[in-house]
């Protein structure tokens, strides 16, 4: 009798961990209107149908089935689909990992690539996933973790990709907070005062960290979602021009004008003639 004994190296498990905070199913649907928007955690997509559109900041990249999407904290993005064209996918927030690799993709904060020859193991870890939250069953929350963790070691190794433990600062939790509430009371007068006042911070720190996050003022980020929203309207109802400046939450039609135009470099009305769905 022979025997040969294999020594397992211990890992601090506390520190090494990534942290599954969600696990979601979507398909695109025409009417639904995304914007750009970040989280403190990384988000990893994969297409289990047809096509769309991951758009960075005012870039956009086409995803097909199969494509796997990472995207790193704090990088803008969304997803947009193809009218008249599937478009679905399950996408997980995962706390503790960002994506390195090559110099382009760092600089671009995501990462694309398809695992069409690996797609029953993927679609395996992720469905079960899926049917573990659904269920809820005794101890899921400890299954989905350990699922995971098989899900990205066998990641690595399939693509040879790179994923690194990262810490959330509190300076990136207090913009992702000024973000969010910005998001929910931008129709309202939201000033810096206003800021400061729901976060306890300095508004001149606020303005410097949301800066450094953002890349822009809390301000102009409210101006930003302002004109987002118009848009929409614009394009998709007949309101008056006067109306939808006040419901979106500028003071005049002629302030509201002016934004506009600086941002889109035309005005309300012309964008009207050129987007109208009615």
């Amino acid at each position: 009798m022979s025997t040969q004994r294999f020594q397992i190296d211990q890992v601090n498990f506390n520190q090494s961990r990534s942290k599954l905070l969600y696990i979601t199913e979507s398909k695109f649907d025409h009417e639904w209107n995304s914007m750009l928007h970040t989280h403190l955690y990384t988000e990893m997509f994969y297409v289990t149908k047809g096509n769309g559109l991951l758009c960075l900041d005012n870039k956009a990249y086409p995803v097909k089935e199969d494509d796997l999407v990472i995207v790193n904290p704090l990088v803008s993005h969304t997803e947009r689909g193809i009218e008249n064209v599937n478009f679905e996918y399950i996408v997980m927030g995962i706390e503790g990992i960002t994506y390195f690799s090559k110099e382009q993709d760092e600089e671009q904060g995501c990462s694309i690539a398809n695992y069409y020859d690996y797609k029953h193991e993927v679609l395996f870890y992720l469905k079960t996933i899926l049917l573990e939250v659904k269920t809820k069953d005794m101890e899921y929350q400890s299954l989905c973790q350990n699922l995971l963790e098989v899900l990205l070691i066998n990641l690595m190794r399939r693509a040879h990709i790179s994923l690194k433990t990262t810490p959330v600062n509190k300076a990136n939790k207090d913009c992702v907070f000024i973000e969010k509430y910005i998001d929910a009371h931008f129709k309202e007068d939201v000033t810096l005062d206003k800021l400061s006042e729901v976060t306890f911070l300095n508004k001149y720190h606020i303005v410097h960290v949301f800066k450094q996050y953002k890349g822009i003022s809390p301000i102009n980020y409210m101006i930003q979602k302002r004109i987002e929203e118009a848009k929409l309207l614009l394009s998709t109802t007949n309101l008056q021009i006067s109306e939808i400046a006040i419901i979106v939450g500028f003071t005049s039609q002629s302030y509201f004008a002016q934004a506009f135009k600086k941002a889109t470099c035309i005005s309300p009305l012309q964008y009207r003639k050129d987007h109208s769905k009615q």
